[in-house]
């Protein structure tokens, strides 16, 4: 009886199989599925143990084929099968929030594919065709994958119906492609491409786009995002915009037609010109981000309900608040729009006085009588504006590319002797000026002849115009065609042989570039720059191995702590540099390269195939623990995060294996040490009082903004002559920053581990180990007495009551017979010098009280410093000087500006800025701030 029923069971199952195989999952799908389950650990949580895979959790199904695979924050690892695509009917893959790595499957032919979500993962490389044939996709998500280096292909253009792409920290390269038009995307709303390696302009095809949230910020290439944001203003359908830290440079575009712009961050970036009102009166603003940029003209004022991120003081605005420019600022500001708002111009013109410390403009009696650009590439036109400056004597335009006519309005100009257009590329004819003028128009092939009128438009005179010659005209008329289509076709066949010129020197200039692309070096740390779009207390440090290019692991830390202690946190993004480049252009560290040594390793100089001028300072093997590594990952994170015009620039840095190397801008003058004190071997010449008063100017204001000036305050803690770099214009930038901390808010100190250079150790802090900012201050003050005296800080060679400077310093000064004899016997004393000299004497005391309070602050040193530079002035003014130096300038600025027209200079950014007001004529230290001692005694050495 049992074994019949056994049968009867047996013959139904038989009967029966064929119907329950008829009714599971496709077999393709099921195979798929099968190499899944097998390539992913799918832990305990996800049951995948039947064997339909469309009876599995997290897998759904429409009439027996897989249609969605929804995955999301299973902490799955693993990686994905390569038959992927071959899931013909998905329509979502949801895979976001996990551990998945490898190489991320071609989903090339999912036609019916519409989500892919695959973001927060470590897939480690995307396939070119991954886009082909999507063509019902509407959200692609491939946030913080750490891909190797790809570029968007063109495959991208199937995927025609996305709405939403986003890529964030996918490690995308190259440029943005110009195929985003409204044509080829008519639904795409959001893209989000930011924190990568993408470089160039925005491209022109956005103009017609449909996007509604743009994220371009943050990007970690050399170059960044760079160009002019004009396109925006066709982008009208825009809601979100964030540009911030890039390289965008320019004027700000017409926002009157982005009638929903709610949100636009535009901070860390080289914006120029004035905020326009299309901005300040946009009614859907919501949130606006305008700090750190050259912003110029009145500070703009906005709705009381826009969210403003607005540091005045990081711009270039006249005034520190809203209020109107002053009448000449506002002229020359036009002159500015004529010629593209150039950043040279919105770096260096800072404040509402055109006479105070604005590039290329000279004064006399507070009249502006000197406009001297030339030689600095100036694209545009002439404005004519400039006449209503009618105390203009010299207007020197020369060696630019200036294109349109000379303005009839500048006849105008009563006072006017020179003006100087040559070398550019102006037409038209030239204005009846006065014979007593000069007028230079060498070098304008064009100028003195009508413009020539656009392409197509009808000339004057023309062949067969008349309309009366019936017989000859018809001749001319046919010889005329000919002639013309000869040129016509002459045109063509240059433009194209230019045009295959041009693409040749380009494709040599990328492949250039390539070779110096800044590869990501084993074990290199990056960490994403704040302000990012994400949690904005949260940095995300992403470490590499050494097996891939960008990622791995990667923790998040909060701002309010400080994270691991051997974590230095840099903001700057990615400024890694190969070993292999830096082996190249330093003929592998060679020993005639070396520029000199430190206690924690050589400064080699190199040469990048483009001609740019670098110093690697390469970390010794056995410092680079403890102490040297420290020093290291500070001075990264201190230059990050800083930038002005005297303090060194960090290009870049590498770590690979042991080696740990900084890259920075070649300053070929050396350091102020070797001026001061090894003169006499022959390699440089004594330096006069005028160039040492410059250079502590230069100093000072390096560390002026270091304690004030700069988003985060710090203390160098380690200023000295060797600490100072000389530039081929001799103006000096502050190096070396591993000593560098955050300094204390208001009048607290903080405890460090003492470190610095005996002879510039405040007393306090060798005797403590506290710092404030006014250690700094105690050093400053050492390095003006060396500047005076010509001798170190601490000479073993001298007798022991002169060995330190400070001390012996204190007691020359207050014998005031015998302090000539203190001073450097190289320079040339004279009764004005002598003045100055004794100021300088005085301030270097304070610097060097005993108690921090007493000492003054870098400010207050800035603006006594200025006053005495501006004490030299020639006497008669030679208004026949053909160069545009105007001889009611000071001695520094008339000197910077022969050596542009010598061409000794070779550092245009090397501006005159150190000069204070023409009206601040004192010769001794301005008032004295609260706490500042009275009088100088030796009682404040003890």
């Amino acid at each position: 009886m049992k074994e019949k029923t056994h049968f009867r069971v047996l013959t139904l199952f038989l009967l029966v199989f064929p119907l329950l195989v008829n009714s599971q999952t496709n077999p393709d799908d099921v195979t798929v599925m099968l190499d899944l389950k097998k390539s992913l650990s799918t832990g305990k949580d996800l049951d995948w143990s039947d064997p339909d895979p469309c009876k599995w959790a997290k897998i759904y199904c429409s009439e027996n084929r897989v249609t969605g695979i929804q995955l999301k924050d299973l902490s799955l690892t693993g990686t994905l099968p390569a038959n992927l695509n071959n899931l013909t009917s998905l329509e979502r893959l949801e895979l976001q929030g996990n551990n998945i790595g490898g190489d991320l499957p071609s989903l090339s032919g999912l036609s019916s594919l519409q989500i892919v979500i695959v973001g927060g993962n470590n897939f480690t490389s995307i396939p070119t065709d991954f886009f082909n044939g999507l063509t019902s996709i509407q959200a692609i998500d491939l946030d913080g994958n750490p891909f190797s280096p790809w570029e968007i292909p063109e495959s991208f253009k199937s995927a025609s119906s996305i709405l939403n792409f986003s890529a964030n920290s996918a490690n995308i390269k190259g440029n943005i492609p110009d195929f985003f038009s409204g044509d080829n995307f008519p639904t795409l709303a959001l893209f989000h491409v930011a924190l990568n390696s993408l470089e160039g302009g925005i491209p022109e095809s956005f103009a017609t786009s449909s996007i509604q949230s743009l994220w371009l910020n943050g990007q970690k290439s050399v170059n960044k995002l760079t160009g002019d944001i004009r396109v925006l203003s066709s982008m009208t359908s825009l809601s979100q915009v964030w540009l911030q830290t890039n390289s965008f440079s320019g004027p700000l575009p017409d926002f009157s037609s982005l009638s929903n712009l709610m949100e636009l961050n535009l901070r860390d970036n080289l914006f120029s010109g004035p905020v326009p009102s299309t901005l300040t009166g946009l009614k859907s603003l919501q949130i606006l981000s305008l700090t750190n940029n050259h912003l110029q003209g009145p500070v703009p004022v906005f709705d009381s309900s826009v969210k403003l991120d607005l540091k005045v003081e990081t711009n270039s605005f006249c005034l520190s608040a809203p209020g109107e420019c002053d009448p000449r600022v506002n002229t020359l500001l036009n002159f500015a729009k004529s010629v593209g708002y150039p950043l040279k111009f919105a770096q260096n013109w800072k404040g509402n006085d055109p006479c105070v410390q604005y590039w290329g403009i000279s004064c006399s009696g507070g009249n502006v009588t000197v406009i001297n650009f030339q030689k600095i590439g100036l694209t545009g036109t002439i404005s004519p504006e400039i006449s209503s400056l009618k105390t203009l004597q010299r207007i020197v335009l020369a060696d630019n590319n200036l294109t349109g006519a000379i303005p009839t309005e500048l006849t105008t100009l009563p006072n006017l002797k020179l003006l100087d257009v040559s070398n550019n590329q102006l037409s038209g004819k030239i204005p009846h000026f006065s014979s007593n003028l000069i007028v230079n128009t060498n070098g304008n092939p064009d100028i003195g002849k009508d413009i020539i009128p656009p392409p197509g438009s009808p000339s004057r005179g023309s062949p067969g115009s008349s309309g009366s010659d019936s017989g000859g005209g018809s001749s001319r008329s046919k010889k005329s065609s000919i002639s013309v289509g000869a040129i016509v076709g002459a045109v063509f066949g240059a433009v194209f042989i230019l045009a295959l010129l041009g693409m040749i020197c380009f494709c040599l200039y990328k492949r250039k570039q390539k070779r110096f692309g800044r590869v990501q070096s084993p074990n290199a740390m990056v960490v994403h720059p704040r302000h990012s779009g994400s949690d904005p207390e949260i940095l995300k440090i992403t470490v590499t191995g050494s097996t891939a290019n960008v990622g791995g692991s990667s923790e998040n830390y909060s701002l309010a702590s400080s994270g691991p202690s051997d974590t230095h946190v840099v903001e700057a993004g990615n400024m890694v540099i190969s070993i292999q480049v830096l082996r190249n252009v330093t003929n592998n560290f060679s020993q005639e390269n070396i520029l000199g040594r430190g206690g924690f390793g050589t400064v080699y100089k190199g040469e990048l195939d483009d001609g740019t001028r670098i110093a690697v300072k390469r970390m010794e093997g056995g410092v680079m623990s403890g102490k040297g590594l420290h020093e290291f990952m500070s001075e990264i994170a201190v230059l990050t995060k800083v930038r002005h015009r005297h303090l060194v620039a960090l290009l870049g840095y590498c770590l690979d294996g042991n080696e740990r190397l900084l890259v920075y801008e070649y300053m070929p003058q050396g350091t102020l040490s070797q001026h001061l004190f090894n003169w006499n071997e022959g390699v440089f010449k004594p330096l006069d009082w005028t160039r040492r008063l410059s250079i502590a100017l230069d100093v000072a204001r390096g560390v002026e903004y270091l304690h004030g000036l700069a988003q985060q305050s710090f203390i160098h803690r380690d200023l000295k002559p060797s600490n100072i770099l000389l530039g081929d214009d001799m103006r000096a930038k502050v190096a070396d920053f591993g000593l560098v901390r955050n300094a204390p808010t208001g009048k607290f100190s903080i405890e460090t581990k003492l470190a610095g250079t005996f002879g510039y150790l405040a007393p306090e802090y060798a005797a403590t180990g506290r710092v404030t900012t006014k250690v700094d201050v105690y050093s400053f003050g050492v390095i003006l007495m060396e500047l005076i005296t010509g001798r170190k800080a601490l000479d073993e060679t001298q007798p022991e009551e002169s060995m330190h400077l400070v001390s012996w310093f204190r007691r020359m000064h207050l014998n005031k017979e015998n302090f000539s004899k203190a001073i450097d016997p190289t320079i040339d004393i004279t009764e004005e010098t002598m003045v100055t000299i004794k100021t300088v004497a005085e301030l270097a005391g304070h610097c060097c009280a005993r108690e921090p309070y007493q000492r003054p602050d870098m400010s207050h040193i800035v603006n006594t410093l200025s006053s005495l530079v501006e004490l030299w002035k020639p006497a008669e003014p030679d208004y026949e000087d053909m160069y545009g130096i105007d001889l009611d300038m000071t001695l520094p600025q008339a000197l910077k500006k022969w050596q542009q027209f010598e061409g000794s200079s070779s550092n245009l950014e090397a501006t005159s800025s150190f000069l204070a007001s023409v009206d601040n004529t004192q010769t001794s230290i301005p008032t004295r701030p609260s706490g500042f001692a009275d009088t100088f005694t030796s009682a404040d050495g003890r």
